[in-house]
């Protein structure tokens, strides 16, 4: 009977750590674990490769919508680091008590964008095409997905979301996913970040929004948890991701490094603070 109870015990907390998506390997005294948005899933791979080639720290990444994974960190009371895709979701971790706002650090800038597929055969020019028959679009899922805010946010700003609405055809529970949709075909047309396209340049195309239609710029920012043991840790690595170095790995995967380079697309737009 006690094994069977030890069995039992076992599977349940196996299944806890799985109910909530989280690595298997939780963060130890030799690495952390960050949530993130995957606003920033290709570069915060690379970054965290290279902080461990050159520290010896592991970083755990858990990726997925910014509220998904911010309620992930609540739940299970875990993480080292928060690393959402925009500061929408650090003010709530900062107004739920789950960061240290004075550890905040604003990483890279995004800017909204309509990508298209590769050659944008349905020739999509402007917001205004999204409404027209026969196009589909892709959005992130506005509940969970911090792009998917920013796009429905865009189609009012422009007066046009009722118009566009009809066509919106997926909504994708992460920027990854979102990003994906044009990438495999399944959609004309997505409104994302315009890194989106640099996450597949050769199957997908860029177009420019009209820069009045533009209400906000976001960016990507990192705090360390309070649930952190870790947080000397923690912090090194958010240094590292705002260093030369860091900035450098981003800017590859085609991100805006500064305020100014993002405001060259959106210069009257609002940038959120916590």
């Amino acid at each position: 009977m006690k094994k069977l109870i030890i069995i039992a015990a076992t599977c349940v907390a196996i299944l806890a750590v799985s109910a909530y998506g989280l690595s298997a390997s939780i963060a130890t005294s030799e690495n952390i674990l960050a949530f993130c948005g995957s606003a920033s899933k290709p570069a915060l791979e690379e970054a965290a490769a290279t902080f461990e080639n050159e520290t010896g720290i592991k970083v755990e990444l858990q990726f997925g919508g910014s509220g998904t994974v911010l309620s992930q960190m609540e739940i299970s009371e875990t993480g080292d680091l928060f690393i959402p895709g925009s500061p929408d979701y650090l003010i709530k971790a900062i107004d739920d008590n789950v960061v240290y706002p004075d550890t905040t650090e604003a990483l890279v800038y995004l800017v909204p964008a309509i990508i298209t597929t590769e050659g944008n055969p349905k020739n999509i020019t402007c917001l205004e095409d999204l409404a027209g028959p026969g196009i589909t679009v892709g959005i992130g899922d506005p509940e969970s997905v911090c792009v998917g805010q920013y796009a429905v946010a865009v189609l009012e700003n422009a007066g046009l979301y009722e118009a566009v609405s009809k066509n919106i055809v997926v909504h994708a529970e992460s920027c990854a996913k979102t990003a994906s949709l044009v990438a495999m075909g399944s959609v004309d047309a997505v409104i994302g970040w315009r890194v989106f396209h640099y996450w597949n340049p050769e199957k997908t195309e860029v177009v420019y929004i009209n820069p009045e239609h533009l209400p906000g710029i976001s960016y990507v920012p990192a705090a360390v948890s309070r649930y952190t043991k870790n947080f000397d840790m923690a912090k090194q690595f958010i240094d590292f991701l705002t260093s030369s170095e860091g900035k450098s790995i981003f800017q590859k995967y085609g991100y805006l490094a500064t305020e100014a380079e993002a405001r060259e697309y959106a210069p009257e737009a609002v940038i959120l603070m916590p």
